[in-house]
């Protein structure tokens, strides 16, 4: 099971972090597109303040509204070459109300051809400035903006000013720590336009390598070998893909690329070098889950030493209750012991008590049996005969109840008739006829008790002082409500006082001890089984010599009956 959940817990680390490294890829995507709107946000105002500066110019604006090229040449080339130097600035046009081009100052041999860009149709419907991407001819993607040219609410023409993206590219490149590359369609442009740009720009490029798309501008020598059309075509279906470059373990994603008339014209694609990010990745896994092997390691451990200590414990528990199950049996034999010595003793009180009834049931048997025709007569010999019948199977059946074993069965039972039942026994087994006086409440009193038990160890009480009583005094049988010494909880106090010797010192702490006695002809289980039943009882049994002589004996039972 520790197993299982170390199982558990690693694969659910390694699928949060493979969750984090993969939103921390999402993250530097979703950074190149904010970044590459903001830069272009940036360029857009520079040149918006460019035009702005160009359209207040008087000289320039009197030479564009006369058409003097040579004259915007000579206001604007200084300011048109700061700008290309300093700020990338790749085109700036002069064009007129009917979108015919005046003069373009990065390419002053070409004019009068009709601008019909997106850029400046859009400039000329809406009457505003328009800025967008838009793709050249020649295979270059340019930001341009076109600003409609007013003198008193009329339109005088057009003022277009544009840059090259690369050089956005490379500074984006730079900051976020990620090669850029601009993949266009094929389809809006001819292999020898692209071919004759690449050219003019210097740059080298595979117009086959790709079947739909074909790289513009990147910012690294060149594309991964591992990117081919298969690869690119997942991409295009929204994957991103990791490929391993030699060494090197990159991933690739796909950022849209629309000009300014909202067309999809191509891609942006952001490959990222993550060898570094992986490495980290894998450390982290294994560290987090050797981490989670050796935390499991000592759990198991410690758990291993506190089973070895529970199993000791167990153990332990096991041979304890094994002794007492042993320790009851011994008391349940000795409580049978008990009984049958107490059964031994009374054996000559119940022949006396037997012998005189039957010698009666005799007598009047065979007087009965003369006076036959006296019909009367023999039914009242008949009638002493049944009484005496009578009493014998009662007192019989009080003997069997007492000698039954028992199997401590609680029940609700009147203490009042236990205890004068005890008593007739007593009276009936003890030979000396020792007077016994009971002092019982007023009400009834009814407990949750084994009747057989505590009238067997009342009985034991009983005998104990008789043996202890060596004239005539009476003993004294008194139940009265009495709280548990020990922690003060409600019971009752069956107690038995004797008028003898008391109990000397030497015998007070071994009273309870099982075959302790002072008697020659005693056997020293009759306190020891009181006390086993007051166990049994949850109760508790007390002796102690009285001041005027005497000692008396007091079994006290838990309170949970109604009286």
């Amino acid at each position: 099971m520790l197993a299982f959940i170390v199982g558990v817990f690693a694969t659910a680390i390694f699928f949060v972090e493979n969750r984090i490294r993969d939103q921390d890829l999402a993250e530097r995507s979703a950074s190149v597109a904010k970044l590459f709107a903001q830069k272009l946000d940036k360029d857009t105002n520079l040149m918006r303040a460019v035009l702005q500066a160009v359209m207040s110019n008087e000289a320039v604006e009197r030479a564009f509204v006369k058409g003097d090229r040579k004259g915007l040449a000579r206001q604007g080339g200084a300011l048109f070459e700061t700008l290309r130097t300093e700020h990338r600035i790749t085109h700036l046009y002069f064009t007129g109300a009917d979108l015919v081009n005046l003069y373009r100052l990065h390419s002053p041999g070409e004019f009068g051809d009709q601008i019909n860009r997106m850029t400046m149709v859009r400039a000329r419907e809406q009457e505003k400035t328009v800025r967008g991407l838009e793709l050249g001819p020649l295979g270059t993607l340019t930001l341009r903006l076109v600003a409609p040219w007013r003198r008193d609410a009329k339109v005088l023409g057009y003022l277009e000013i544009g840059e090259e993206i690369e050089h956005l590219l490379d500074e984006i490149g730079d900051s976020l720590s990620v090669g850029l590359a601009v993949l266009v369609e094929k389809r809006f442009l001819l292999p020898e336009q692209w071919q004759r740009g690449m050219s003019l720009m210097e740059r080298h490029g595979d117009w086959n390598r790709f079947d739909t798309h074909v790289a513009l501008a990147q910012t690294t020598a060149r594309l991964p070998a591992a990117l081919d059309d298969r690869t690119f075509g997942k991409l295009l279906a929204g994957d991103t893909v990791g490929l391993q470059e030699q060494a090197r373990k990159l991933h690739v994603a796909l950022l849209p690329l629309d000009d300014a008339g909202g067309r999809h014209i191509g891609e942006l694609v952001v490959i990222r070098d993550i060898t570094a990010l992986e490495s980290m990745f894998r450390w982290s896994t294994v560290t987090v889950i050797g981490l989670s092997l050796l935390a499991a390691a000592s759990v198991l451990g410690a758990f291993g030493v506190a089973l070895a200590r529970v199993e000791r414990d167990y153990l332990r528990q096991h041979d304890l209750e094994h002794q007492l199950l042993r320790l009851n049996t011994e008391q349940h034999r000795i409580l049978q012991l008990e009984k049958l010595s107490a059964l031994g003793t009374m054996v000559g009180g119940i022949a006396h008590q037997l012998n005189n009834p039957l010698v009666g049931v005799v007598n009047m048997a065979e007087l009965a049996q003369r006076e036959a025709e006296n019909p009367p007569r023999t039914r009242a010999l008949l009638d002493d005969i049944r009484r005496a019948g009578k009493d014998c199977h009662a007192f019989l059946r009080r003997m069997l109840a007492f000698s039954k074993g028992s199997s401590f069965e609680r029940m609700p039972t009147p203490m009042g008739p236990l205890i004068d039942e005890t008593v007739l026994l007593f009276r009936q087994a003890e030979t000396r006829h020792l007077p016994v006086e009971v002092r019982l409440p007023a009400a009834p009193v009814v407990l949750d008790v084994d009747p057989i038990l505590i009238r067997h160890a009342l009985f034991n009480l009983l005998l104990n002082a008789a043996q202890a009583t060596p004239g005539d005094d009476a003993i004294v049988i008194v139940l009265e409500p009495a709280a548990n010494p020990d922690n003060g909880a409600p019971g009752w106090c069956l107690s038995v006082t004797d008028h003898g010797t008391g109990i000397a010192a030497a015998a007070m702490d071994k009273l309870f001890v099982p075959f302790f006695t002072t008697r020659s002809d005693g056997t020293g289980l009759g306190l020891p089984v009181v006390q086993h039943v007051a166990l049994l009882h949850d109760g508790r049994v007390d002796a102690a010599n009285q001041p005027g002589g005497g000692a008396r004996f007091a079994l006290w039972l838990p309170h949970d009956a109604t009286d």
